[in-house]
């Protein structure tokens, strides 16, 4: 459809615009014109590079297992940045001569406490947020849609019951329920990402059973979804070809927030101890190696600085990127616009 442009004349759609409808495209153009979020997407594209590119930033001293920190040796005490290794330093990347004009590896962001190497953490934990934050949210989203939508689309006594199970898992506090859950899953499974992504996972889909099913509950009543009842459309091809689609918008405005929450929330379980394993490649294993030294932070800042600050703006890349869908996708605060 030819629309009416700025000097009164007719403004023909362009190619990507007639690829992908005139929705989808006004919703585009809306994200990548946002100053916020074009600044989270630039963030976000950031950590991308430097998970993609982790084995030539830091190649792994043993391929079969790359997200195993290196150590150079077993002191308490952290080492200053650009301090040289002074055992079993890792492969050298083939950048680091050009750049660095030396032969000889150093820990270009210092060692944590147990002579971790920092930026092979950063680095590599970079992977582990991807990995996980991704992952938790996905599971978590497709627990959600089925329970919310099967509540909002039957109602009764289906509704009920259902709506009830999440009111009784949405009564305990996220964070200490995964806390427990993930220790009592740690000596059954052993210290890695799956204990805390499960005990995550478990404790995460509810939100968006109640947002799916609020969204749904007043979606299903239009004209054209009773007029596909009237006809005799199945009530799986209703609920998936025309439900679905007018309704999901919200829910994926706060997924992308929620990937953030996803990885803190991990971290948080790392620092705990009760994440991944000692020496795993996790900005949260990296944090809990500072606990001994937070009183004398005007010495070591650099063992909370870096993982720390790979953390929030990781974190903060996807809140931006969310604030930007949602008012883009709202038509509410389009309209306001």
């Amino acid at each position: 459809m030819e629309r009416v442009g700025a000097g009164g004349g007719r403004r023909h759609p362009g190619r990507l615009e007639r690829l992908i409808g005139p929705e989808n495209y006004r919703s585009l153009r809306g994200i990548v014109s946002t100053p916020s979020s074009v600044a989270g997407l630039v963030l976000l594209a950031v950590f991308g590079v430097v998970a993609l590119a982790a084995p030539l930033i830091c190649p792994p001293p043993d391929p079969s297992d790359p997200y195993h920190i290196p150590r150079d040796g077993f002191s308490p005490h952290p080492r200053p940045m650009m301090s040289p290794w002074r055992r079993n330093p890792p492969p050298l990347p083939v950048w680091w001569k050009p750049i660095m004009k030396s032969d000889s590896w150093v820990h270009v962001l210092g060692t944590a406490s147990g002579q971790w190497d920092i930026l092979y953490g950063v680095v590599w934990g970079t992977r582990t947020a991807f990995k996980v934050g991704i992952l938790i949210t996905l599971v978590a989203v497709s627990i959600g849609l089925v329970v919310g939508s099967l509540a909002a689309f039957y109602g009764g006594w289906v509704d009920n019951l259902l709506m009830r199970t999440v009111d009784i898992f949405m009564t305990l506090p996220f964070l200490m329920a995964a806390l427990i859950m993930a220790a009592i899953l740690v000596p059954r499974m052993g210290r890695s990402i799956v204990p805390a992504t499960i005990a995550l996972t478990a404790f995460g889909w509810m939100t968006y059973a109640r947002l799916i099913r609020g969204d749904i509950l007043s979606v299903k009543e239009r004209e054209y979804v009773l007029a596909a009842r009237v006809v005799g459309v199945p009530d799986l091809r209703i609920l998936v070809r025309h439900i679905l689609p007018n309704a999901i918008f919200p829910t994926f405005v706060f997924a992308s927030m929620d990937i953030g929450s996803c990885v803190l929330s991990f971290a948080g379980l790392s620092f705990l101890g009760v994440g991944t394993e000692v020496g795993y490649a996790d900005w949260g294993q990296l944090l809990s190696f500072s606990r001994s030294w937070l009183t004398n932070l005007a010495e070591y800042w650099y063992i909370v600085v870096w993982p720390g600050l790979f953390l929030v703006l990781f974190c903060l890349s996807w809140n931006l990127i969310g604030d930007a869908l949602r008012d883009t996708l709202d038509p509410r605060l389009r309209a306001a616009r």
